[in-house]
């Protein structure tokens, strides 16, 4: 199933995107289960699948404003300097590192699948990466590897939006030029584990303009997503609806001499063969 969450007359509803439309389920369970989030929270994707069982669509996709799946994630992980090469993209001579690089986003700082990507007044350092998202199903504390698969409703795409040069404004943190607003993406829907095993192997790919940027595929991960799992919930309970961004290839706009930065109008694409498209046109601040 492909659940996705939109606006209706300025209201926020979630539903099924089918082969022709949208199934809008805000209106046949809503009144048990709100939105994505507590669907996810309630383990209630039969509720789901039997809600759209010969239903017929109530929208067409291209006639919705979409919104991020997950509206209000506890947390929103993310993962960084996780595919191969990564590290030495650096040039810092460092090693190889031992536990994953990490930090977090507010979901003010991320958009839909289809709605502007912001460039902010104050820098003209927007760059682009895409990054597969694993989505919680089952919380939960210490959880172990052989287990942590069982933890996964199922994977989504993110354009993890950067502004570098606001990246280092602290002497230890990236936060600041991970969170301007609406300077990323998540969507366009969630598809779900028993749709898509999250054991992948699973492609990822980046185009700006229709340009191949970044390229790579889960089997070269360094830190696979039932470690991700397990490391996080050593120290943080996992919730229903979190979302863990896996890190990004190599190939972002940075790493071009020169740096190949988002201008406005810009079209960014992040893609995945067995999850979809997330697409977005870069806008400037207003």
């Amino acid at each position: 199933m492909r659940l996705l969450s939109y606006l209706v007359d300025g209201e926020p509803r979630y539903g099924a995107a089918v082969a022709d439309g949208v199934i809008d389920l805000t209106r046949r369970i809503g009144r048990d289960f709100s939105d994505v989030k507590a669907l996810i929270a309630a383990n209630a994707l039969s509720d789901a699948q039997e809600a759209i069982a010969g239903a017929t669509p109530d929208y067409a996709l291209d006639d919705l404003v979409l919104l991020p799946p997950v509206l209000a994630p506890e947390k929103l992980w993310c993962i960084g300097v996780n595919y191969a090469e990564r590290n030495a993209e650096y040039k810092d001579n460092s090693d190889l590192p031992k536990y994953p690089s990490l930090f977090v986003r507010r979901m003010s700082s991320i958009s839909g699948s289809g709605q502007p990507l912001e460039k902010p007044k104050v820098s003209d350092q927007l760059d682009y990466e895409g990054e597969l998202v694993i989505v919680i199903g089952q919380g939960g504390r210490h959880i172990p590897r052989e287990k942590a698969w069982g933890h996964i409703f199922g994977m989504t795409l993110c354009n993890e939006g950067t502004i570098r040069d606001w990246l280092r404004h602290g002497k230890f943190n990236v936060t600041q030029g991970k969170n301007f607003d609406r300077s990323g993406s998540i969507g366009p829907w969630i598809v779900t584990s028993d749709e898509l095993d999250p054991r992948g192997p699973h492609d990822i790919t980046t185009r700006v303009n229709g340009e191949v940027r970044q390229q790579d595929t889960t089997e070269r991960l360094m830190f696979p997503f039932d470690y991700l799992i397990s490391y996080l919930s050593t120290f943080a309970t996992l919730k229903p609806g979190d979302m863990i961004v896996t890190g990004t290839p190599t190939g972002a706009g940075v790493r071009f001499d020169p740096p190949r930065w988002l201008k406005v109008g810009d079209v960014v694409e992040v893609e995945s063969s067995r999850i979809g498209m997330l697409r977005n046109t870069v806008a400037a601040e207003q």
